[in-house]
């Protein structure tokens, strides 16, 4: 979730030769990106774009994709853009970011040039959305987010080593894509070298990680480190070679990548693990909270700004927060006799996790056909509620073991050519203690109708790149947790156990909006937050540190989720209250996800429009 940290960086497959090409390329930056072909949007129009303000802002869009892509190519890789596989990000790196940002401002500057006015409904959704998304990056510009080029939940050598297993984002099928992906770990050692010297940098500027973070951190860099050029991660594309290759590509492939990883990216690793050790964890901070960060109050309201698309001060989120989990513990209090529980509501969540009924599992595989019989039965009832159904597949895997101590279950989306299914990505440390209780509305969240249905929806719309492959935080977030509480219209809550693991996730995310502003607005303590989350919202020791870890790395990230919730439910009851029996949940489900992604002010314009149509 760190802000523009890309770069282009290409490497040459030949390591001898890699150090230099990648140097260049720093120096230089991205190459320029030629003039796109003519689109779609521009039939039929002037032959002088000048005077069509449509053909200006089809092009402009394209040319903020390509550039955007090449200065973030891990994002394009999440998309299924598979044209930048070979490149890694570097806008850690100063002049890089200041050209990245260069760009950003000549691209406000076009789209105010282009007339709005004359632009159709369409048109003036893409320019109202270019608008915001690069506004709100320009908002960076003068933070220091550089400065801070990972953590324990952000970690690009991580990243790159779970791409290695040929299953995630990145795919490894032809010899292209291993050249791809033997081009990024050839390039790896730039970038740790720029993360050091940023590191290095924070250090003396006082902009550094928390000391609990970069415990949690070293261990994944050390792990990585640790790896011989035959058990590493990163040459684990080698071990695998398909059959179809030819007896030298595999023996060029081989020794590419042995020679790669056992010259370049082990000691860079090596050298990241002992500079994180050595010099950056006794001079990481005591503070947890981004407010005590220099300029840290106004960064923070930053972060608040851009994941919530909204206005909402800290100190109104962190009310609205305490507000729902009384609701939600009022909740706890009527659902607790069903269950045969009779002590306090925060007290729910820990007592089911001790009822062994609902830890019915053995193996990892168990837990998956659970998820994937769920997901068998809710598809059928999907028609009901959704005019359109996505064509993607979903798929659900285990998380890899090296990410999975600090991961939390997540998704990624499907390629849009189709090469790749969505992806929902379940996180099972011990399969043994892994509860029933949340599954429901985690898989509600994650896969139908939750992210896999919107991203992948929006990924069949008629819209611009970068429409159709981003999205913000609190509309993503948003609808994913709104779609766990159509749980109750699928029938799948009756169940108490499964609706007490909705309440528990709901309890979370509106925990998450008092304890992101208590640590980053109020200076609670990492100490505090914890205990706040194990005696006010129920949860176990562990699942408190890891939470108040990911909030402390991603500021504000966590207010997405009930700040969207809460605004697509209040839209939803605005409309059935204006139109009584004209109301369709169908329909409105349709005409929330129509354009894909929105900042809430434009959805809530939007949906007003919506509704007034339907009323005639």
């Amino acid at each position: 979730m760190t802000v523009l940290r890309s770069l282009l960086l290409s490497a040459l497959l030949s390591t001898t030769a890699a150090a230099g090409a990648v140097g260049q390329a720093v120096a230089s930056g991205p190459a320029p990106v030629p003039a796109p072909p003519p689109l779609a949007a521009e039939a039929g129009a002037s032959a002088n774009p000048a005077n069509n303000p449509a053909a200006q802002l089809a092009r402009l869009a394209e040319r903020y994709y390509e550039e955007q892509a090449r200065y973030e190519p891990i994002n394009a890789t999440f998309s299924g853009d598979n044209r930048f596989d070979d490149l890694l990000p570097m806008t850690i790196v100063p002049s890089v970011r200041a050209r990245q940002f260069a760009m950003l401002h000549e691209v406000r500057d076009e789209l105010a040039r282009i007339d709005r006015s004359k632009l159709a409904p369409e048109g003036l959704t893409t320019y109202d959305i270019l608008g915001f998304e690069v506004n709100n990056l320009l908002r960076f510009e003068p933070l220091k987010d550089y400065l801070l080029p990972m953590n324990h939940m952000d970690s690009l050598p991580v990243l790159l080593a779970n791409f290695g297993a040929g299953d995630g984002s990145q795919p490894l099928a032809t010899v292209a894509h291993y050249q791809a992906y033997l081009k990024r770990i050839t390039a790896l050692p730039q970038w740790t070298d720029a993360a050091i010297a940023n590191m290095r940098s924070g250090i003396k500027q006082g902009v550094v990680l928390p000391k609990a973070l970069v415990q949690s951190l070293l261990p994944q860099i050390k792990a990585l480190a640790a790896a011989t050029v035959e058990t590493s991660a990163f040459s684990a594309p080698a071990r695998a070679l398909p059959a179809s290759f030819s007896k030298g590509e595999k023996a060029r492939m081989t020794g590419a990548y042995r020679e790669t990883v056992r010259v370049q990216v082990l000691p860079s690793l090596r050298k990241l693990a002992g500079f994180l050790e050595t010099d950056y964890l006794p001079a990481a901070r005591a503070s947890a909270g981004w407010g005590s960060l220099p300029d840290g109050g106004n960064w923070y309201r930053t972060w608040v700004a851009s994941q919530t698309t909204s206005t909402l001060a800290p100190e109104e989120i962190h009310r609205i927060g305490l507000a729902e989990m009384a609701r939600i513990n009022a909740e706890f209090t009527r659902l607790a006799p069903k269950l045969g529980y009779t002590g306090a509501p925060a007290g729910l969540p820990r007592w089911l996790a001790q009822q062994a009924k609902y830890r019915p599992f053995k193996t990892e595989e168990e837990v998956l056909q659970a998820y994937r019989a769920l997901n068998a039965r809710i598809l059928p009832m999907l028609p009901r509620l959704f005019a359109s159904l996505p064509k993607a597949p979903l798929e659900i895997r285990a998380e890899p073991p090296l990410s999975r101590d600090a991961a939390s279950d997540h998704y990624t989306a499907a390629a849009a050519d189709g090469s790749r299914p969505g992806i929902f990505w379940a996180v099972i440390p011990d399969p043994a203690k892994y509860a029933s209780t949340r599954m429901t509305s985690l898989f509600l969240h994650e896969g139908h109708p939750g992210h896999h249905f919107q991203l992948s929806k929006q990924q069949e719309l008629p819209i611009p790149k970068f429409r159709k492959f981003g999205g913000n935080n609190a509309y993503v977030e948003g609808w994913a947790l709104y779609a766990e509480s159509l749980g109750k219209e699928m029938g799948l809550y009756e169940d108490p156990n499964a609706y007490a693991g909705h309440l528990m996730l709901d309890m979370m995310r509106a925990a998450r909006l008092v304890v992101d502003t208590g640590l980053h607005a109020k200076g609670w303590t990492r100490e505090q937050t914890i205990r706040f989350l194990v005696d006010e919202a129920g949860n176990t020791e562990d699942d408190a540190r890891n939470a108040t870890e990911r909030y402390m790395a991603w500021p504000a990230q966590a207010l997405g989720y009930k700040v969207g919730a809460l605004k697509i439910m209040e839209l939803r009851q605005r409309a059935q209250m204006a139109l009584g029996d004209k109301f369709s949940l169908a329909k409105f489900h349709d005409a929330v996800l129509s354009d894909g992604t929105l900042p809430l002010a434009l959805l809530e314009t939007k949906m007003n429009a919506w509704i007034a149509e339907q009323a005639r």
